[in-house]
């Protein structure tokens, strides 16, 4: 595996994705000051699609990136009409790709999942975050001689597999536990010199002062997170934490921002755009979160629909407090399915 981006773009991706993962809390504290302009405002910007719209803004890109939890799937239980929807953009000669950012499952896991649940998706079409960190390490050279500490799950340890760097962490520490005596040190390795942090359903007080350690007190130890969604889809029966709150432990404990390499931020569209030679205004990102999936697309320069089948609800995103709007909204996928209605009429 390996990532073209220059050394220079690699290098600014840390700044960035602080940026971007900042942006929603300021797009908040200005919309507090401006409230009864922004209210009119949002009520103009906001545009349901229609299905006059539809078969315009898909001949209208090449490329249609999907977000995978609350458009694809919830859990593991498919979202109506999507293998109908697949099939028929396939047909009309789009190319699709699947990009997630939970990281516990490696591209190949995803892939697995993809066939699993009846769904033709070959394993170039898939990226999640935690391929997104271990592309990143190695676009910024990291030493093979070094190693990564991982609060995650096995999705992580695979893509680092992949590209032969050497981790401690993950699933291993996942029963370890901190019994506290008078004068007791933990010890941690020096020669790490990353952090992963992504989603972890085995999170745990041992992980987070071994993070915290090798952040604190390893020179140069780089902050890297899959991503810092708030909540995500365990199961189609409720949202749970996310990413978010891995993250935020160690951020807390650190005083450091991480460099974040998926959504909204923009290494994975970066390496995408790259991979494919694909212009961004010729892209349509499809997701259910304002703050990762439509910001990583506005951002980027891409079109933008937004699916209701997931996070945001049509109350969210029409509040006066949102300023992240998407091209369209429509209830779900397959509302996309009446382009073959019409075409077949």
């Amino acid at each position: 595996m390996s990532f073209a981006l220059s050394s220079a773009a690699a290098a600014s991706v840390a700044r960035v994705s602080s940026k971007a993962t900042l942006r929603g809390r300021s797009l908040r504290a200005r919309s507090k000051a401006t409230r009864p302009v922004r209210a009119m405002a949002v009520k103009a910007e906001v545009n349901q699609l229609k299905d006059g719209d539809k078969k315009g803004l898909v001949d209208s890109v090449e490329t249609f990136i999907f977000d995978c939890d609350g458009v694809i799937w919830k859990g593991d239980s498919l979202i109506e009409g999507v293998p109908e929807t697949i099939a028929m953009l396939r047909d009309m000669g789009k190319r699709l790709i699947f990009v997630t950012n939970n990281s516990t499952k490696s591209r190949a896991g995803y892939l697995k999942k993809f066939l699993g649940l009846g769904l033709e998706i070959t394993a170039e079409e898939v990226f999640s975050s935690s391929f997104a960190a271990a592309a990143y390490l190695e676009s910024v050279n990291f030493p093979k001689d070094k190693k990564v500490y991982v609060v995650g799950e096995v999705g992580i340890l695979e893509e680092l597999d992949g590209v032969g760097i050497q981790y401690l962490g993950g699933e291993a520490d996942g029963d370890k536990k901190v019994t506290l005596s008078a004068g007791q040190l933990m010890e941690h390795d020096p020669d790490v010199a990353a952090v992963i942090v992504g989603f972890d359903r085995n999170v745990n007080y041992y992980k987070i002062q071994y993070a915290t350690l090798c952040i604190r007190e390893n020179p140069g130890c780089q902050f890297i997170a899959t991503n810092t969604d708030a909540v995500t889809h365990l199961t189609d029966a409720q949202e749970w934490a996310g990413n978010g709150s891995m993250v935020g432990a160690i951020k807390g404990s650190t005083k450091r921002e991480p460099t974040v390499v998926g959504k909204p931020a923009p290494f994975m569209l970066d390496y995408i755009a790259n991979k494919f030679d694909i212009r961004k205004d010729q892209i349509c990102m499809v997701g259910d979160r304002l703050d990762t999936d439509i910001l990583f697309g506005k951002d980027g320069g891409l079109r933008t629909l937004l699916v209701l089948s997931g996070v945001t609800d049509e109350a969210t995103l029409k509040s006066p407090e949102n300023e992240i709007h998407p091209d369209y909204y429509t209830s779900k996928l397959a509302d996309l399915l009446t382009i073959k209605a019409s075409v077949n009429a």
